[in-house]
């Protein structure tokens, strides 16, 4: 199984990101490519302890009963829900964007699994 700690596996997904263009037209969801990469900075920025998440009582309640469900699927569904904050509809300067993506999927193959700060994802408490 590949993993972002993996520096082989971690320039793979580097070399993705940076073929994306402005241009990029989405293979499923409806935000534009800058969106994208902004929505994909949120949740690593909650991992690094950079981003408070908060998930409401009920939200925490449905994460238990689901947890083993969704964990053991094999990759997320098409039009799953997305917390609210992770949610982008703005715009991003696109090179600022995708710089900033790349330079924090890096820090996952240098620092390892040191690099989580939030050691509790909020939806599974």
């Amino acid at each position: 199984m590949k993993s972002i700690y993996n520096p082989e596996d971690n320039i793979q997904i580097i070399e993705r990101i940076q073929k994306l263009t402005p241009e990029s037209k989405a293979l499923w969801g409806k935000m534009s490519v800058d969106q994208m990469m902004s929505h994909c900075i949120a949740p690593i920025d909650v991992a690094f302890g950079n981003l408070p998440l908060k998930a409401n009582f009920i939200m925490q309640i449905l994460g238990k009963i689901l947890k083993n469900k969704i964990l053991k699927a094999p990759d997320f569904k098409k039009n799953s829900p997305t917390a609210p904050s992770f949610v982008r509809t703005g715009t991003y300067d696109f090179e600022t964007t995708k710089n900033e993506l790349i330079k924090k999927v890096k820090r996952f193959a240098a620092e390892g699994h040191n690099v989580i700060e939030n050691q509790t994802h909020p939806f599974f408490w």
